[in-house]
């Protein structure tokens, strides 16, 4: 329909030169009608084009570069705060470790080896209190 080009090909390219100049006018906030196609003078309008296009892509490539910089700040923060969680559960696990009994690190191994996750209660829980309890009633019975 467009009075562009007779031959298919090139009228796929004019409307896609078409399409393109409207999209980025629209994108660089500029109007239509100042880049449209002019057959007599197609070699200006390439060249018009080919710079619209390039503003087109150096916007798009900074605000992609900003985009990037912000998500690298935004792991690295979350790298940190990781980092200083391990920390604190590999203190909070060598503290355990010295305050279990052979008993019950036998049993986490045999738990860990086995495959089966440790009991919730048995962690909230552990046996060392209620074995207190247990040689307290057994005293005054005696």
């Amino acid at each position: 329909n467009s009075p562009c080009y007779s031959v298919a090909m090139d009228l796929g390219v004019c409307q896609l030169r078409n399409f393109s100049i409207s999209f980025l006018s629209s994108l660089l906030g500029t109007e239509t009608s100042s880049v449209k196609l002019d057959n007599s003078s197609s070699g200006a309008s390439v060249v018009a084009i080919d710079n619209k296009i390039e503003q087109a892509m150096d916007l798009v490539k900074s605000h992609l570069m900003y985009a990037v910089r912000e998500e690298v700040e935004v792991l690295k923060e979350q790298i940190k705060e990781l980092i200083e969680r391990n920390s604190q559960l590999e203190q909070e696990n060598n503290l355990l470790k010295n305050l279990a009994s052979p008993e019950q690190l036998a049993q986490f191994q045999a738990q860990v080896q086995s495959g089966s996750p440790p009991s919730s209660t048995q962690g909230a829980q552990p046996p060392a209190p209620s074995a207190q309890h247990a040689a307290q009633n057994s005293g005054p019975s005696a």
